[in-house]
């Protein structure tokens, strides 16, 4: 009886996510600053974010950010950042400064994002992002085994035990994949692979991830690596495409305001995907094999209850 229960509850689950295993709270850690919803950041330059980078005589054309923090992108107390040393604090631009640090960071898409589904659907909760872009990386950097992937992985698993849950994973990447014909031509296998990988080590086979199809290169073969990412055709994958947002001056990072867009259009896309999944969740509880679990717990239920009734 009792474990019939079990798998009736089982039963309600939603396998789309990824759910922490119960471990001893870090003692670094507040309960206040526990994300409920997590989100892995990876890529390169543009999702790490070089809105307000700009390169200036006054500087000896060292790159400098500007330091303007639109209001889509400030600081809200239900958003939090995972820092290098694994720790959760307040969020704030730039996201990736202790993780990037061999470039000069600034607005990315982050943080537009996460005030953006916040303002949708509170029953996020608390959000909690997590930084692993770094620039001028190649997909290839990021393969199974490599420093890049084990970051990747190490992060994403280091807060879930605090009873966080990883919703997606949003990936911005490729420009540096557009300057040699046979890392261009590998492209859409490379990163097929990348998506499988991390779903299957985080044992998440439907975990969402959100990519970015590119808005420019760094080479001649970017429109072989946007025909790649455009025609990705995998499960819970769903692509956003930067072209034609406004780029930077070096004609190859976006601006401030286009990260903030660009921010908002990853939110509609998880939104969206919600909406479907629980659209899916709802028909399969009220159908099928489904349907007949729950009336039969329904009267199991009923059983139970007469019985101590009568004791």
């Amino acid at each position: 009886m009792l474990l019939f229960f079990v798998l009736f509850l089982a039963a309600g689950t939603n396998p789309s996510f990824v759910h922490a295993q119960p471990l001893p709270p870090s003692p670094s850690a507040s309960p206040s600053l526990r994300p409920k919803s997590i989100f892995l950041l990876a890529g390169q330059s543009n999702m790490a974010g070089r809105g307000g980078v700009v390169n200036g005589t006054s500087t000896g054309w060292i790159a400098t950010w500007d330091g303007i923090v639109p209001p889509e992108c400030g600081p809200n107390p239900s958003i939090l950042r995972l820092t290098a040393n694994l720790t959760w604090v307040k969020a704030r631009e730039p996201l990736h400064a202790d993780i990037d640090t061999n470039k000069t960071n600034g607005i990315g898409p982050g943080m537009a994002f996460a005030n953006t589904i916040l303002g949708q659907d509170r029953s996020l909760g608390s959000v909690g992002l997590v930084p692993c872009a770094v620039g001028g990386t190649r997909i290839s950097e990021w393969e199974r085994g490599s420093f890049l992937y084990d970051q990747l992985m190490r992060r994403a698993r280091a807060r879930t035990s605090d009873g966080g849950t990883i919703r997606a994973l949003l990936w911005y990447q490729g420009e540096s994949d557009t300057v040699a014909e046979s890392d261009a031509a590998l492209y859409k296998r490379r990163l097929e692979k990348f998506f499988s990988d991390v779903r299957a080590d985080l044992q998440s086979p439907e975990l969402p991830i959100l990519q970015v199809a590119i808005a420019s290169g760094q080479g001649p073969f970017t429109e072989t690596v946007r025909k790649a990412q455009l025609g990705l055709d995998l499960p819970n994958v769903q692509t956003v495409d930067a072209k034609g947002l406004p780029l930077e001056p070096d004609q190859l990072h976006l601006t401030t305001p286009a990260q903030v867009q660009l921010g908002r259009m990853l939110a509609g896309a998880f939104l969206r995907s919600m909406s479907r999944s629980a659209s899916l969740v709802g028909e399969a509880s009220t159908s099928g094999p489904n349907l007949v679990i729950h009336v039969l717990a329904f009267f199991m239920w009923k059983f139970v209850r007469a019985v101590l009734m009568n004791r």
